[in-house]
């Protein structure tokens, strides 16, 4: 990958881990079985990317693009998305761990995270209107002066979402996920 302008290309069972990518840009490239944990892929641009059974823990993306990045069956644990470039900032995670993760202050709108863990993620102050987490596992994930309009929670468990520090406006949400819009009061719920 010693190349700067990849496009169309796909990469398989690389390993950068502990390495360092510079001056590179991917459009329309996948990626399958490769460990990028610890990597640093400060400054590189991702559009229009699919990375799939890829190994993203502690991967340092400061200043990195990610536009139209899809991640599946990922780990992409403790990575702080929070220093990407903001410019069209969007992905997307299917079957993926992303425990510790940090997006805060990320424009997220229309989000989708399908069938994922995402415990002890910080989405403080995000703006996830639209978003969806379908079948994820939201465990001590943050949400703390966030923008939750039509976000759909119907099938995530385990959060815990204060309405009094967040907007939820038109947020959906099952009957037993309104437990986790209750639990600031310490309330017992019988059935």
């Amino acid at each position: 990958m010693s190349n700067k302008l990849h496009e169309g290309k796909t990469f398989s069972k690389i390993n950068y881990a502990n390495k360092q990518l510079v001056n590179n840009e991917f459009s329309n490239c996948r990626f399958a079985d490769c460990d990028f944990s610890k990597a640093n892929f400060s400054n590189i641009d991702f559009v229009d990317c699919e990375f799939e059974s890829c190994n993203f823990s502690l991967t340092v993306l400061k200043y990195a693009g990610l536009k139209d990045v899809h991640f599946k069956d990922c780990k992409v644990v403790g990575v702080d998305f929070s220093s990407c470039n903001d410019f069209l900032f969007s992905v997307k995670f299917t079957d993926c761990n992303v425990d510790y993760a940090t997006f805060h202050s990320k424009r997220m709108k229309k989000t989708v995270f399908m069938n994922s863990v995402l415990k002890e993620v910080d989405f403080s102050e995000c703006d996830l209107t639209e978003a969806k987490f379908l079948n994820c596992d939201l465990t001590r994930t943050i949400f703390d002066r966030s923008i939750l309009d039509k976000a759909d929670f119907t099938t995530a468990v385990n959060f815990e979402i204060n309405p009094e520090r967040n907007r939820i406006k038109k947020a959906a949400f099952s009957h037993a996920g309104l437990l986790g819009l209750l639990s600031k009061y310490d309330l017992i719920i019988k059935d």
